[in-house]
């Protein structure tokens, strides 16, 4: 069995600044400028609309640093919606605030969220901002019941339905099981808490498999907000009687500030992708193309400019730090921006891209699992679901960092 630490560490803070030149006197010298500090709590609060039934929490800071440096502002999170990473601002200099995802209004995407028959299962949650996935990431394929509502997917010898909740576009795309439970799951119970530096948010859900998965679980959520990261963590505690595969992802949609896709450069440490039958359906085939000498060779530590098609690729084979850490980067090099994803687990085993040519993000998604983890394409390779046994857990982690491209991609 596969099994994580579990870890989190938070700070905050808030701050407002202003120049105040003074004016010469007489024949005296100019005074240097001098700047003004006015420092504000930080906070976490709730806010309406209500989105899933529950209230939203936003996590604030004010910039306190002299203007020269990146630092996080906001972050906005759905406790209705499995705890949705709506969005996220920070403050760029040269910019001033940034928003990082793409989402639109909250009043807006109350009304998107509307649990109707397009919503099934969730579905439009993993649309916008930054959707958990939990118990498993991507496409899951397999056999369709009798009314076409379930998935039956296959696990060391169990079968259990899974609800059929999304398909490719063109005319008779099959029909799979997409992007776990978490997608509509309304809190158990959430709390917020300041600190120096920044808010804190944790939701608890009390996820029951009612038959459509193999376990029921536990999963708590922590988010933190500091000047200098964006950090989650997802805790799942197998509370049923059976062993279960679990997989866990982070679907955020990655805003460039230019708004141009050109001006995008992706470094990804990963040796493979998988192959696909179709950028529709996008299923594996179970044959692992390398990447090198590529247009999808992305392992260059200053990253390397995305393809001019559709992306939906699977990277495998992460070239993981000494601690396991694996670290993704996104630059906007027109906007001097750039956005540091690091997977704080070696569990994470893989890395979803998906970005459209006609968009200006790029969805980026460190993930335990290979994309239709069950599916017989792959043979006997570990698919690195992770095996939780009853009364047992793990955690998936991961962190944001900004940096500026001129600084030569260091965290700053």
């Amino acid at each position: 069995m596969k099994e994580a630490r579990r870890s989190f560490g938070m700070k905050s803070a808030i701050t407002l600044v202003a120049a105040a030149i003074l004016l010469p006197i007489g024949g005296c010298k100019q005074k240097p400028a001098q700047t003004v500090v006015t420092t504000a709590p930080p906070s976490a609060t709730l806010v309406e609309p209500e989105i899933g039934g529950q209230k939203v929490i936003v996590l604030r800071r004010s910039r306190t640093g002299d203007g020269t440096h990146p630092e996080f502002l906001s972050a906005t999170l759905l406790p209705g919606r499995g705890m949705n990473v709506f969005q996220i601002t920070a403050y760029m200099p040269g910019k001033g605030e940034v928003s990082m995802l793409t989402s639109p209004s909250l009043q807006d995407a109350a009304k998107f969220l509307d649990s109707g028959p397009d919503d099934l299962n969730g579905n439009k949650s993993f649309l916008l901002g930054g959707a958990l996935l939990f118990p498993f990431a991507n496409r899951i394929r397999g056999p369709l019941t009798r009314d076409k509502k379930f998935i039956l997917a296959t696990w060391h010898g169990r079968t259990v339905p899974l609800v059929a909740n999304w398909h490719g576009k063109k005319p008779g795309a099959p029909l799979v099981a997409m992007h776990g439970q978490m997608l509509a799951a309304k809190a158990d119970a959430f709390s917020t808490q300041t600190t120096s530096d920044g808010a804190t948010a944790t939701a608890t859900y009390h996820l029951k498999a009612n038959g459509h998965w193999f376990s029921d679980n536990d999963v708590t959520i922590d988010a933190s907000l500091t000047a200098d990261a964006f950090t989650l963590t997802l805790h799942a505690t197998n509370t049923g009687g059976k062993a279960e595969p679990v997989g866990v992802a982070w679907h955020g949609y990655y805003q460039l500030p230019s708004g141009n896709r050109a001006n995008a450069r992706l470094h990804v440490p990963a040796e493979m992708r998988a192959e696909v039958n179709n950028y529709d359906d996008v299923f594996p085939t179970g044959k692992l193309l390398p990447v090198k000498g590529t247009p999808y060779d992305f392992t260059a530590p200053q990253g390397a400019p995305l393809p001019n098609v559709l992306m939906d690729e699977s990277f495998l084979q992460l070239q993981h730090a000494a601690n396991g850490d694996t670290e993704v980067d996104l630059t906007d090099v027109a906007a001097n921006y750039g956005v540091r994803i690091t997977a704080l687990t070696p569990l994470v085993q893989t890395y979803q891209v998906y970005s459209p040519i006609d968009k200006s993000f790029v969805a980026i998604e460190p993930q335990f699992n290979y994309n239709d983890p069950f599916g017989k394409e792959w043979g006997k390779k570990d698919t690195d679901m992770v095996t939780v046994e009853p009364g047992k857990s793990v955690t998936w982690k991961a962190s944001l960092q900004l940096f500026q491209p001129s600084s030569q991609g260091k965290a700053q």
